[in-house]
């Protein structure tokens, strides 16, 4: 099974129409909801692209730098739907994804896909040729995803940790981190490789709790927003 099968079926089983990632973005002021259904469908969006446009396999490497954003949880829970082997390194990657202003540090994947971060999903525009828009590529394909080739417990997904091994620690960070199914879970963490990913955005899908995702924090805002999203647990500092 794989590992987004493992954390985000148990959230799509339950039926309940909760939020599962609101995202912040305190310089812009921009504010993003997205639903666990919602959330399933860009990630499925992004495993159907990687299958059947790059013809990625469970193993295959897929390299991710991209910062904490919405788009980012849809871009991993599909690379890991497909039971790809999620690394830092885009030397020898079928693909990385990486930030649209920074398409150059994807150099040695086989194709970089340019990931615009905008809070409503727009397209990127202006591309180099090396370069596809993620956005744009993903929309045209399918909101379920159904496996062609088995996911293995021992496939590589997370660096040098397993699928079994990284579901594992996502749910001893959730325990370790005292998160509940009813938290709702502002942060601040930076979402590296591994320890950050899987404290900030795996632990808290283990525990089937909802996140609330805070880039460039307001300090004029802080409190507000901790009354408004009712938030009950913190990660990470608060502003400065």
């Amino acid at each position: 099974m794989s590992v987004t099968r493992a954390l985000l079926g148990p959230l799509l089983s339950s039926g309940a129409p909760k939020p599962l990632i609101t995202y912040y973005d305190d310089a812009t002021g921009a504010r993003v909801e997205l639903s666990r259904a919602t959330t399933a469908n860009w990630a499925a969006k992004t495993a159907n692209w990687l299958v059947d446009e790059l013809d990625v396999e469970p193993g295959a490497p897929v390299a991710v730098a991209l910062p904490p954003h919405w788009q980012t949880v849809g871009v991993l829970l599909g690379a890991w739907w497909c039971g790809a082997h999620v690394t830092a390194d885009p030397r020898g990657a079928e693909v990385a994804f990486v930030p649209a202003s920074d398409v150059d540090s994807a150099a040695g994947a086989r194709t970089t896909a340019a990931v615009g971060l905008d809070a409503l999903g727009a397209p990127v525009r202006g591309l180099p040729d090396s370069a596809v828009d993620y956005v744009s590529d993903i929309r045209a394909h399918g909101d379920d995803f159904d496996p062609l080739l088995p996911v293995a417990g021992g496939d590589p997904a997370l660096l040098d940790l397993s699928v079994d091994e990284l579901v594992a620690r996502a749910r001893q960070r959730a325990a370790d981190l005292d998160l509940a199914e009813s938290d709702r879970v502002l942060s601040t963490l930076d979402w590296s490789l591994p320890d950050g990913v899987v404290d900030g955005l795996l632990a808290v899908l283990a525990a089937r709790a909802s996140l609330v995702q805070c880039a460039n924090p307001d300090p004029q805002r802080w409190d507000r927003r901790q009354s408004d999203e009712r938030i009950t647990r913190q990660l990470g500092a608060g502003p400065a």
